[in-house]
């Protein structure tokens, strides 16, 4: 199916079980722990055996040796595989780390060997065996050192061009009566999910299969022939839970590719699990920024230049954090400019990190429209309505498909009580606590991807659906098991989902926000067809005016059961959903807006949530319960973002040095407050037939600058670095009588 003009009326509008709050389908196997992840699984084709990824000890150098005698000999060991004998590897298209170092050594913890024995315990010990000798070279891990020798990064295929601008922004910024040129920061990140990076491989023949927790398993089978040189068709990739991504498994990493190497040493399957100090540093991670923001205004408000200039660091060859995203498409202002630059630094890869480019963009955009908007004299959330436009900024012929941030902002305003908000800071107390007020915008890109699915209809008046979409623990199982619901008039019960298998019809997978609108509008394209061959089975005149509701098929005075049409034999239908130029003709995004109330202690600096607001407008909610679940954990991740979370380098070793969840601190119960959403009703018919598009990243960006503007409003303190600890307000707070 080919969507090229907006959808009118469709089944889907009836939203009998689309646009319900229904509890996650898979909820049951994951509360009973008997959901398989990928690691667990049993049915591998053989006694498993177990493999230990040792990483590299310096952060840049290459090998000099391998003394691998002592850990041969040790008990249950099978085989080791190293750069020497693994043969040649390529890498992937989408990450550039290599999988095994050999004999250079790129960054801290790149996989050096991978030892196999019949025990998780022998191969760990054994691996504690390997004497490796290293020659240890000068490496580059600090970014503002490097800032000034950073260039211009190529294009990519995700993100903002490098470099962007319209009229004169030098010109008109230089002209403007109130201007504002501030530098931010934000720090290295980890994705942290709960679930380690881990897989199963296991080869018969030329051919492999790897239970993995790969979020876009067409990226993986992709890159996993392209690293392994072999036919990407020889690869079968299974991944029906995912214990967490939020991009950090987007693709092949360590585990898989030590997996698939090591099964393919031993000749029976093999188990690799990341340790945790691995994950932080042989994986991806966000990396830090430095942004320079110069905003110009008229004293009526009205931004007359705004520019945007972002630093960030990678291996040789990887991609910039495109920190510039939000600002180009958020606010007007005739004259505009937006730079990105990429050093080169020898830590561990950077790479998407739950909405890249506009979270940490939006941390430091959303502040500096803060302190314009207190220079101006303005409301802040007034002075953000102020500077709204229907028309991409620096496309003004092409309008917005919808853009309701202004709506998100009054209705959170007046949700949240922004009107009892002091704009004098330190203004507010309660006993020993300062207490602020703080808002934000948010915004993140709305695309979507081709989508295929196959949908089964047996005698029982079983609805099958098959795609090789992934569930991170988002919803997927429930949002194309309502989907196929609502198109085939069937209940949930009725309903049978099957996700995670690299065999079955192509998907994007989950991430980018993507994955909600895209593969549901696949489902729907099967079902689709699916309805037109139920039709002809059941002898109607055409597929149109009929209605499938209740388990029948009815047209005018004729009903007849739904299963009657598969009586003689399953019907199966299989289509994909293909896009035309509308999301050239509208710009496609998601709009929001963040609202946070805190305290920060008078004297020790503390600083604790209160409450938190989120306003969002996101196209058709294909379903508010876990559209809300999305948005409280991402706010749980801004929170973690804006207080706490920072990967920090140590510059001798060039490694990651709180590289475990007991130094790297998240967010945990006693942190989170009370959480409120606000869903703006919204269809967008530019987007697809399902008329939806994604919100899991949304909820994100904006909400470190709310609580960073809370803690300003508290205390009469800017803090521009994150995260913001006491370390760098406390000497600094107002002095207490």
């Amino acid at each position: 199916m080919h969507f090229d003009k907006p959808a009118g009326s469709n089944p889907i509008d009836r939203l009998k079980v689309v646009g319900q709050p229904v509890s996650r389908i898979d909820g049951p196997l994951k509360t009973t722990g008997t959901a398989t992840y990928a690691y667990e699984n049993r049915d591998i084709g053989g006694k498993p055996t177990y493999g230990f990824v040792l990483g590299a000890a310096i952060g840049k150098g290459r090998i000099s040796s391998i003394d691998e005698s002592r850990a041969r000999a040790a008990p249950g060991v099978l085989a080791i595989v190293t750069a020497r004998n693994a043969g040649k590897l390529g890498v992937g298209a989408f990450y550039v780390d290599r999988a095994l170092a050999g004999p250079g050594v790129d960054h801290y913890g790149q996989a050096v060997a991978v030892v196999v024995a019949e025990t998780f315990e022998q191969a760990r010990a054994a691996a504690s065996l390997l004497d490796v000798r290293y020659v240890r070279a000068h490496g580059a891990f600090d970014l503002a050192a490097a800032k000034d020798i950073a260039v211009t990064p190529r294009a990519a295929a995700f993100g903002p061009p490098p470099q962007s601008g319209i009229g004169d922004f030098a010109g008109a910024f230089a002209a403007a009566p109130v201007t504002l040129d501030e530098t931010y920061t934000t720090p290295d990140q980890s994705h942290a999910m709960m679930e380690p990076h881990a897989s199963i491989a296991v080869w018969q023949g030329d051919r492999l299969t790897v239970w993995c927790p790969i979020q876009q398993l067409n990226w993986g089978t992709r890159d996993l022939g392209l690293i392994l040189g072999i036919p990407k068709e020889n690869i079968r990739l299974l991944a029906p839970y995912i214990g967490g991504g939020f991009g950090g498994k987007g693709t092949v990493l360590a585990d898989t590719v030590a997996a698939a190497l090591a099964a393919r040493a031993v000749g029976r399957p093999v188990k690799v699990a990341l340790t945790r100090p691995l994950m932080f540093n042989s994986t991806t991670h966000r990396p830090a920024t430095i942004q320079r923001i110069r905003i110009g205004a008229g004293r009526d408000g009205k931004i007359t230049a705004i520019g945007h200039e972002s630093w960030s660091g990678n291996l040789r060859g990887g991609r910039t954090e495109a920190a510039t995203a939000s600002t180009r498409w958020l606010y007007a202002g005739a004259n505009r400019m937006t730079r990105l630059r990429l050093a080169v630094l020898d830590l561990a890869e950077g790479n998407a990190m739950r909405a890249p480019g506009e979270a940490p963009g939006m941390m430091t955009l959303e502040i500096a429209m803060d302190e314009m908007a207190e220079k101006l004299g303005i409301d802040p959330v007034e002075f953000r309505i102020l500077n709204d436009t229907q028309f991409a900024p620096e496309e003004p012929q092409r309008p917005f498909s919808k853009r309701q941030l202004v709506e998100c902002l009054r209705v959170g305003a007046e949700r949240f009580g922004w009107r009892q908000r002091q704009s004098k800071t330190g203004a507010v107390r309660d006993g020993q606590w300062l207490v602020g007020m703080g808002a934000a915008a948010a915004i993140r890109g709305a695309p979507i991807a081709k989508s295929a699915a196959r949908v089964r209809l047996d005698g029982q008046g079983i609805v099958t659906v098959e795609t090789d979409m992934t569930d991170l623990g988002t919803g997927s199982y429930t949002i194309i098991a309502q989907t196929a619901a609502e198109m085939m008039g069937v209940g949930l019960d009725q309903v049978v989902v099957r996700l995670g298998d690299s065999r079955l019809p192509e998907s994007p997978g989950s991430g980018g926000q993507w994955g909600a609108a895209s593969a549901t509008s696949g489902v729907y394209a099967a079902c689709v067809k699916l309805r037109e061959t139920v039709a002809q089975k059941l002898g109607f005149a055409a597929a149109t005016g009929i209605e499938f509701a209740d388990g029948h098929v009815q047209s005018g005075e004729r009903r007849v059961p739904l299963k009657d049409a598969a009586v003689q034999g399953e019907l199966v239908a299989e289509d994909e959903m293909t896009y035309g130029d509308l999301s050239k003709q509208y710009a496609h995004q998601t709009f929001g807006a963040h609202f946070v109330e805190l305290g920060v202690h008078a004297f020790t600096g503390e600083i604790r949530l209160r409450r938190m607001l989120a306003v969002c407008a996101a196209g058709r909610i294909l379903n508010p319960k876990l559209a809300r679940s999305q948005v409280i954990g991402a706010m749980v991740m801004g929170a973690g973002a804006a207080l706490m979370e920072e990967l920090v380098v140590d510059p001798r070793a060039g490694c990651f040095i709180n590289h475990d969840l007991a130094a790297y601190e998240v967010p945990v119960h006693a942190d989170i407050p009370q959480q409120d959403v606000i869903f703006i009703d919204e269809v967008d018919d530019t987007m697809s037939p399902m008329k939806a598009k994604g919100v899991g990243e949304l909820g994100l960006c904006g909400v470190a600058a709310a609580i960073a503007n809370a803690v300003y409003n508290a205390t009469g303190v800017r803090v521009r670095d994150y995260p913001i600890t006491l370390d760098k307000f406390l000497d600094r707070l107002p002095v207490q009588v």
